[in-house]
This record gives C-alpha cells, structure tokens and sequence, in this order.
C-alpha cells in the first residue's frame, strides 16, 4: 500500500472546506483504481491534513493530481498556501 499525506496551513472556514471535500473530492478519490481509504482531518489551528491511502504508487500520484487541481479549482479561498505533500509506502500498519 501507498499513502499520501498533504498539510494545509491558514484555512480560512475549515467547516466549508470539510463539506466541499466530502460532497466533491471524496468522491474523486474513491474512482482512482486501488483506493483504499481517504480522511479529511481538522488538525486545530487554520491547519487540516489529507491523508489519502492506494494499493499502489499510481493511485497515490493520481491522488496528489486530483487533489491539486481540486483545491485550485474549488477550494483556493478557503486554502490559500500551498499544501506540504509528503508519499511513500506504507510500512506499518494496523
């Protein structure tokens, strides 16, 4: 399995940015071949973390694609810095 994890900082309206990537990206993310999971978490602090989880390294790339032309295209006010994305292979797991 592979995961991508992105860090969004100064989040202007976290709770319109959970609805918009429930009812909009979620969906995305469940067409990509070898989805496994994806979680929208509100990290406090105008901070939220995307954590994104694929059977493969494709899936995972995918994910960073979609996700960055899905901010640019829906949600740029509400995260106006760019994200830190971080991906690699899981290697743990529970």
């Amino acid at each position: 399995m592979y995961a991508a994890v992105r860090r969004y900082e100064g989040v202007t309206d976290a709770a319109e940015a959970a609805r918009l990537v429930n009812e909009g990206f979620v969906p995305l993310m469940r067409q990509v071949p070898g989805f496994v999971a994806y979680y929208w978490i509100d990290a406090g602090d105008d901070v939220m973390i995307s954590t994104s989880v694929f059977q493969d390294r494709a899936g995972v790339e995918e994910s960073i694609l979609r996700a960055a032309g899905f901010v640019r295209d829906n949600l740029a006010s509400l995260l106006p810095n760019p994200p830190e994305v971080m991906a690699g292979e899981v290697v743990a797991s529970a």
